[in-house]
């Protein structure tokens, strides 16, 4: 049974920056493509980026720019890096897994496995 653990998350003030990890457990993490989510209070989970297992990168559009993904297969683990962070982009952020059979990124749908979520919160 895959888990994934998030961790990174904080209180920061508008303009700065935080990077989360994801670390999975598992030997076949390289061949999965991983993503994050965040879920803000009171809305839906939205996608926030993605990285394929051939290291394609796909971003939201409210996020392109100012965070970056990647992962490191030989430590199992998917980063997100946030700079510039907003007000708006406090939420609970998850790591997530895709499951096989698709080449959809955005879509919590096609994703098997989730963390449990790490909070973050950006001070005005």
């Amino acid at each position: 049974q895959v888990q994934l653990v998030e961790s990174g998350g904080g209180l920061v003030q508008a303009g700065g920056s935080l990077r989360l990890s994801c670390a999975a457990s598992g030997r076949t993490f390289s061949s999965y493509a991983m993503a994050w989510f965040r879920q803000a209070p009171g809305k839906d989970r939205d996608f926030v980026a993605a990285v394929t297992w051939s290291s394609g990168r796909y971003y939201a559009d409210s996020v392109k720019g100012r965070f970056t993904i990647s992962r490191d297969n030989a430590k199992n683990t998917v980063y997100l890096q946030m700079n510039s962070l907003k007000p708006d982009d406090t939420a609970v952020y998850y790591c997530a897994r895709r499951g096989g059979g698709t080449n959809a990124v955005t879509s919590e749908l096609v994703y098997d496995t989730w963390g449990q979520g790490t909070q973050v919160t950006v001070s005005s």
